[in-house]
């Protein structure tokens, strides 16, 4: 029988990644009220505020845990900087998406949050196989991606982005463990 670990934490270099908890909602909202990290997701509207924050928590806390799961990243120093989510979609293959706070824009949190998820979703989840995307006009979400070894497939797919409220061209990627 295979156990999955209901609440992982990764520590990579500078990074814990952990579960959101309650208590995370003022910080979360703070970070998601920037447009400019809502519009390049596809499931983060906006506004965003405290309420919006109160949901996600509760919701990722019903996460089946076989098949998703929502992290924070945690600076050490800093606090939370960020999130990442892997979800499947239904009939759909494993997904990863990321966030990063504008403080830490380019200072390779993203990159560095990313690689230990892959690296445990295929040591923890056995994966080997994980589909992202990052909208057209967000390429430094492209760069995060192929660091971590995700290549294109040529496809471009319309996703909707709540923040945006319509439809993006979204690159997709695929990354082969």
């Amino acid at each position: 029988m295979c156990l999955i670990e209901q609440t992982p934490r990764i520590e990579t270099r500078r990074l814990t990644l952990r579960a959101p908890a309650p208590g995370d909602e003022t910080r979360l909202a703070a970070l998601m009220a920037d447009y400019d990290i809502a519009r390049m997701t596809s499931r983060v509207p906006h506004p965003y505020d405290l309420s919006d924050a109160l949901d996600f928590i509760e919701k990722v806390q019903s996460n089946d845990p076989a098949t998703d799961h929502n992290f924070l990243l945690e600076h050490e120093d800093e606090g939370v900087i960020g999130g990442l989510g892997l979800f499947t979609p239904p009939g759909q293959p494993l997904e990863v998406g990321y966030w990063v706070g504008r403080d830490w824009w380019g200072r390779g949190f993203a990159s560095e949050a990313l690689q230990g998820a892959l690296a445990w979703a295929k040591r923890e989840w056995k994966k080997r196989y994980i589909v992202a995307g990052h909208f057209s006009d967000n390429p430094a979400s492209g760069t995060v991606l192929c660091k971590a070894g995700f290549l294109y497939t040529g496809e471009i797919q319309r996703k909707h982005s709540l923040a945006r409220g319509e439809e993006a061209a979204t690159r997709m990627m695929v990354w082969l463990a």
